[in-house]
């Protein structure tokens, strides 16, 4: 595991931040206009020797630490598994945490040294030699109990606060002290981190009532509590952190106590890492029995695979699966990038056209190798279509694909696999691009865990689509990186039931495993009713690997499709869903899950499909009913439809069509699913009732468990907000579980 550590006041020089201000721009000009003054210029020439006065130190510190750690991300894609900051250093913990943005961390360290700035006639000295207890004698021995202790920096460093006037008579006291190595006086404007900063307090607390704190997405330790931050408690531990010591000591202690830890300082100077190693050799690692356990063992970040999430640079093992028609936004996938998960783009039903804007508007948001992923929805009636999305996939470097609704492998799928495969020193098969199969059968998941099919590797090397190296390398490695099985969900569904399907799975891949001798595990995920806690905490139980979200994140702020929807979506329930057929495989008998409270689109297309198996040509049809369609469904008439569907199929279908008046029975009958579409997304008053949209019982379940709360309004839900809480409230939930079991 790794913690990435944040130094505070003190570690501040001349030149510190070099390049990163020409780096980082944008952010280095939002800091001038907070501050109102140039911030390079005060760290690289510091012409008017600011740099050491707090109201200045604290911004300086705050903004080299955070661009310092903006590079770092940039530079390796790897986020910690923990966070720290000595002091000021704690709002840049909080800042990587996720807590606020840039900016709002700015204004409060800003406020922050200003306060602190104020103090004066008080001071601090650190005293090397002695640890917490006999400095805390030799204060009560001496009649000093107006100087109390600031910073446990290590066993044997520690910082006292007080008035001047008692600092300097305490300094004789100390260096009479055998065991005493040094007592230094710091340069500081005043007594930090001690009662003396009591109305610094006050006004600070006042100030920060009117800010709000996101979800965060990396635990934090506190300098109070030298314990992971809790979401709720994040104003109160920045407001008494400004009177209350830095348990810098214990907080590391605890870390090293958690496992395995590398520290890496990140900022100006080195001051943490010599601290860190100090108290390496002095302290032991602080473990904490159940019995005393102050904070939760199972810890969001923890949950899922490990594995996985370093594959993607993910911090949680939770993906936002590609709704279709560009529901699932790049606005939804940048978020979550951003937020150290997984999104994937909706492409299903979308043109070429509009998923390169997509592509390229992700890209650009997304420059510090956040991950990000694209979807492949299965197109039986339009090869040359899926493709040519693959081709732009390759193009633009696309390296996460989930592959949705196939029911067998495809020659696109397999060239998107293929390509760039070749091995590493060690001998192992290294894969450029990464499948995720979303899949509810087990013989479509035999498909995908197995090797590329040789037929299939064999056209596509004659046709130079890929080298005979790369099928050759193929052979070692299967079709999919990671399964996710999808019980009954929102879209195209099979209403499988979790609980028999994911262990069935898990078994397959095992068998798989074993039979071809796979170098890299292949991971399972769950999708499909997962809206609440303890719906993603079964799916953790029963081995999930990684959960995967959909209906949920339609009913957000970032999600693509109209307000008009998102209205009837916040007021479902569990049961308000309804089976209809899939538009773009109505022939097969596919089926989607549909919000049926309120609208008539799942009778409507149920009924349309009752008709083609029943009929082999509109003709058939009893003129009645044939009136009803076209009056109430479609609003139009048959040929005015006809005419849309020519304009609209490629000329072979047409001619397939005019040949067989049941398939164009089929193509008239399938406009009305596009059509319905098109008015749910637009939020079309023109017939609302025939809204189509793809939804589970997991939005309804979701709707119960945040009614009473912000997040009860559509508008206050942000999907990066959402996927935070759930995966919070989940591992609060299974730790609360797992020591009941232990307990009983």
């Amino acid at each position: 595991m790794i913690t990435y550590v944040f130094p505070g006041q003190g570690s501040q020089s001349k030149g510190m931040g070099g390049t990163l201000f020409d780096e980082f721009k944008e952010l280095t000009a939002e800091a001038d206009v907070i501050l109102g003054y140039s911030i390079k210029e005060l760290c690289l020439e510091d012409v008017d020797l600011n740099l050491s006065q707090t109201q200045y130190t604290q911004p300086a510190l705050y903004v080299v630490n955070a661009l310092s750690y903006l590079k770092r991300i940039e530079e390796t894609g790897i986020k910690p598994d923990f966070v720290a900051g000595h002091s000021l250093g704690e709002y840049n913990a909080l800042f990587a945490a996720g807590a606020f943005d840039f900016a709002t961390g700015l204004k409060l360290v800003q406020k922050r040294g200003e306060l602190m700035s104020h103090a004066t006639g008080s001071g601090m000295a650190a005293v090397i030699g002695l640890n917490e207890e006999q400095i805390a004698d030799v204060l009560k021995q001496n009649n000093l109990q107006s100087i109390d202790i600031a910073n446990y920096n290590s066993p044997t460093q520690i910082v006292i606060s007080g008035l001047k006037t008692d600092i300097e008579h305490a300094q004789p006291i100390f260096e009479g002290i055998k065991d005493v190595k040094m007592f230094v006086t710091l340069k500081t404007s005043g007594a930090f981190h001690s009662r003396y900063m009591e109305g610094a307090k006050r006004e600070f607390e006042t100030f920060i009532n009117s800010f709000e704190f996101f979800q965060l997405a990396i635990p934090v330790i506190s300098n109070v509590h030298a314990r992971p931050y809790k979401q709720s408690d994040i104003k109160q531990n920045i407001v008494e952190q400004i009177t209350h010591p830095v348990k810098w000591t214990e907080s590391i202690r605890y870390l090293m106590g958690l496992g395995e830890m590398e520290f890496k300082e990140i900022g100006s100077g080195k001051v943490l890492t010599g601290l860190v190693q100090r108290i390496k050799r002095e302290a032991e690692p602080l473990v904490i029995k159940s019995a005393e356990k102050q904070v939760q063992n199972v810890l969001p970040s923890c949950l899922g695979s490990s594995e996985f999430k370093k594959d993607y640079n993910l911090t949680y093992a939770y993906v936002t699966g590609g709704m279709y028609r560009g529901v699932a936004s790049k606005e939804i996938v940048v978020k979550m990038g951003k937020a150290g998960m997984l999104g994937f783009f909706g492409t299903g039903g979308l043109n070429l056209s509009q998923i390169e804007d997509a592509i390229q508007y992700i890209q650009k948001e997304l420059l510090a190798g956040e991950a990000y992923g694209m979807n492949l929805l299965h197109n039986p009636n339009n090869p040359e279509m899926e493709e040519k999305t693959i081709d732009l996939y390759i193009n633009y470097g696309v390296k996460n694909v989930e592959a949705a609704a196939f029911i067998n492998v495809t020659p696109s799928l397999v060239k998107y696999r293929v390509k760039g495969l070749k091995k590493n020193e060690q001998g192992k098969v290294i894969t450029s691009n990464k499948i995720i199969a979303k899949l509810s059968r087990p013989e479509v998941a035999q498909a995908f865990l197995s090797p590329a099919p040789a037929q299939i590797l064999a056209k596509l090397v004659s046709e130079n689509k890929i080298t005979q190296e790369e099928a050759d390398l193929s052979t070692q490695i299967p079709m999919a990186d990671d399964i996710c099985v999808e019980a009954d969900s929102g879209g195209h569904t099979d209403g499988g039931v979790a609980y028999a399907l994911t262990p069935a799975v898990i078994k397959l891949r095992d068998d798989m495993m074993e039979k071809y001798q796979y170098n890299k595990k292949v991971r399972i995920g769950a999708a499909g009713g997962i809206g609440t806690p303890q719906a993603a905490a079964a799916a953790f139980i029963l081995g999930a690997d990684f959960i995967v979200t959909g209906s949920i994140n339609q009913c957000t702020v970032e999600a693509a499709t109209s307000d008009a929807v998102k209205d009837l979506l916040q007021e479902m329930n569990v049961q308000d869903t309804e089976y209809a057929p899939a538009g773009d495989m109505f022939e097969l008998g596919a089926k989607v899950q549909v919000l049926k409270k309120g609208l008539f689109f799942s009778a409507r297309a149920n009924k349309l499909f009752e008709l083609y198996r029943q009929y082999n040509s509109l003709n058939e049809i009893d003129e009645k009913t044939k009136k009803q369609i076209q009056e109430r469904y479609f609003k139009r008439s048959f040929e005015e439809v006809y005419n849309d569907v020519k304009a609209f199929y490629p000329a072979q279908e047409i001619e397939k069509a005019e040949r067989n008046p049941k398939h164009k029975m089929a193509l008239i009958f399938r406009w009305y699913f596009g059509y319905s579409s098109r008015l749910a997304l637009s939020g079309s008053t023109e017939s609302k009732v025939d809204f189509q949209i793809h939804c589970g019982p997991a939005l309804g379940s979701f709707n119960q468990w945040v009614r009473g709360t912000t997040l009860e309004n559509w508008q206050e839900r942000h999907v990066d907000e959402i996927a935070l809480k759930l995966m919070h409230e989940t591992a609060e939930l299974l730790d609360q579980r797992f020591n009941t079991f232990l307990s009983a």
